[in-house]
């Protein structure tokens, strides 16, 4: 078993074994000279750009987030300069569910996808990967207002109630973006994961919880701006970290909406530039509008609109009873009478309170399921739950008495009253050998040869949430995609390329000898016409120092732009940085 590795960092320390499985080595030393010169062509247009539009000052950002312009974060730095701020930062593989995703931030930890994005798809991806992680998220977590809001959403995310369809969504999103950023998949193939994309999404039906509060999410932490409409700064890290769509956000086709709880209303194309974007006046701007989405969530509500949601869910929730009660498990079934009367879950289930599993009510007792009654007993003012040791024995619930329960539903427990559970001067539940459970009609529930019958005790449901309520006695395993990232295995020719990257970044870094770069730009010349970047980096280098060189690399390069139209906005980019002699401070 290898040991978690916690970074020294107190929240990422603070993680619970749910969340930590999602986890994966960062391996820093398989990041090519290619990628760090994606990375840092990546950072000087964002500096270049971003520097007038982005809410926060994007430099200081990144220093107080543990970032440079040169260099492909490291995990431990990051860490280490996060702490300083109560943060921490973590690397998984490409997408995770919804769901972990918020709880994370809810920890206060940035989960930072470990990959990065080919030179390909340089401008924009729609895969995680650490550019949009951590050259995104982190230059502006230093904001104190911004990074409440973002814990707070983890908070109220963590609770949101999902639908089966959204993890067949969530499927298809990761597949597609696996395949756009692996190398050698054919069309064929990315059309067909294109197709099974749209086919889900246009039959999710009514929209869950969690997928109206992912466009929450995405409007404001992702694609947020802030300000005016009329004078609009970025703050979301899916504009911060594409070089496209950084610069295009704040043209006049593209639609600045004011900020309101309307914005659930517009869903998104991952794969696609946005075609509206949304303006918050303030950061607690985002707060109001999250706290009036959140008053509509079952984890607020309760009733049963919230336990259909949990049975619509196929995964394991929570309801917790007006006692405090809290029942885990796979809902499958409710019974209503103007309010929840009955539920009922199939497969490992728990009890616990205050999130504290009780002790041997755990998913090894309940290993069949668990199921209830909720409300009051027929006739009766009071609920159980509220009863004195007297009015217990007046209803006849006493320890080796046989007693006969009828609720307002109609539902009747009859059996021998083996243990009263009390929790903070509330009765949570009562435990009956021989017991018979039916329904208003007859139908029997649960029958003596089943086994001890434990009766959750509580007049209504007053929450219900998303996952266990002890997650980690529950031993929750979150849903973990069986599609892993490609690696990449690069043939000789590629890794020679990455040779000449290398030691054109050891120039600059260190020799400053020019005289290499005209062998290593002639061998480049011959042998990788296709390639930009690595031109464009030597040509930053020798510009003041060897005239000719560098005036023959910018007509190559010119050139370049004028017969490779995919290649054009890059490479003209690229050269006015470089013309206006950027000093990045």
């Amino acid at each position: 078993m290898t040991t978690f590795n916690d970074f020294n960092n107190p929240q990422v320390a603070k993680l619970p074994n749910h969340l930590r499985q999602f986890i994966v080595d960062q391996d820093y030393n398989k990041y090519t000279p290619i990628d760090q010169a994606v990375w840092r062509y990546v950072m000087r247009q964002n500096y270049s750009y971003l520097k007038t539009v982005a809410y926060y000052p994007y430099i200081k950002g990144l220093t107080q987030a543990g970032l440079t312009i040169e260099n492909i974060p490291d995990l431990q730095t990051m860490n280490d300069n996060l702490g300083k701020i109560g943060w921490g930062a973590v690397t998984v593989d490409g997408f995770i569910p919804p769901s972990a995703f918020m709880e994370y931030q809810a920890y206060r930890v940035l989960v930072v996808a470990a990959d990065i994005r080919q030179i390909n798809h340089i401008e924009y991806t729609p895969a995680p990967d650490i550019i949009h992680e951590s050259a995104g998220h982190a230059p502006i977590i230093a904001d104190t207002d911004y990074n409440n809001y973002l814990s707070y959403f983890g908070e109220i995310g963590a609770k949101a109630m999902f639908s089966s369809k959204d993890f067949e969504l969530y499927e298809a999103i990761r597949n597609l973006s696996i395949l756009k950023e692996a190398i050698g998949i054919s069309d064929e193939e990315i059309t067909k994961a294109e197709q099974k994309l749209k086919m889900i999404a246009e039959n999710m039906g009514a929209p869950s919880e969690m997928a109206l509060l992912t466009r929450l999410h995405w409007w404001t932490v992702e694609y947020g701006l802030i300000g005016t409409l009329e004078d609009p700064k970025i703050y979301g890290a899916g504009l911060l970290s594409s070089i496209g769509e950084s610069s295009t956000c704040m043209k006049a086709d593209v639609k600045k909406i004011e900020y309101t709880i309307d914005a659930v209303n517009y869903p998104f194309d991952i794969t696609k530039q946005q075609p509206q974007l949304f303006v918050t006046p303030t950061f607690q701007n985002l707060i109001d509008v999250l706290e009036q989405y959140a008053d509509t969530m079952a984890f607020r509500k309760g009733g049963a609109e919230s336990i259909q949601k949990a049975i619509e869910c196929k995964n394991p929730a929570t309801a917790v009873y007006s006692s405090g009660l809290q029942v885990t498990g796979i809902f499958t079934e409710m019974k209503t009478n103007g309010k929840v009367a009955f539920i009922k879950t199939t497969g490992p289930s728990a009890l616990a309170y205050n999130h504290k599993q009780i002790e041997n009510h755990g998913k090894e007792y309940h290993k069949d399921g668990f199921s209830s009654p909720v409300g009051r007993l027929k006739n009766n003012f009071k609920a159980i739950e509220d009863f004195t040791s007297e009015e217990l024995k007046e209803n006849g619930i006493t320890l080796g008495n046989v007693t006969k329960l009828v609720f307002d539903s109609g539902i009747t427990v009859e059996g021998l009253v083996k243990e009263i559970k009390q929790m903070h001067s509330k009765i949570i539940l009562i435990s009956f050998e021989n017991c018979t459970v039916k329904d208003e009609d007859g139908a029997i529930l649960f029958q003596p040869e089943w086994g001890m019958y434990d009766m959750a005790v509580g007049e209504i449901i007053v929450s219900v949430f998303n996952g266990a309520a002890d997650k980690d006695a529950y031993e929750e395993t979150t849903h973990v995609s069986d599609l892993n990232t490609h690696k990449t295995d690069y043939d000789a020719e590629t890794k020679a390329l990455h040779e000449l990257y290398k030691k054109v970044r050891t120039i600059r870094e260190t020799t400053k000898n020019t005289a290499d770069l005209t062998v290593i730009y002639n061998q480049l010349k011959n042998d990788y016409p296709q390639d930009w970047l690595c031109a464009l980096e030597i040509l930053e280098i020798v510009q003041n120092k060897d005239e000719q060189l560098a005036q023959e690399i910018e007509n190559q390069l010119i050139k370049k732009a004028d017969t490779e139209i995919e290649h054009q906005k890059l490479i003209n980019d690229g050269l006015q940085i470089i013309r206006n002699n950027s000093v990045l401070v």
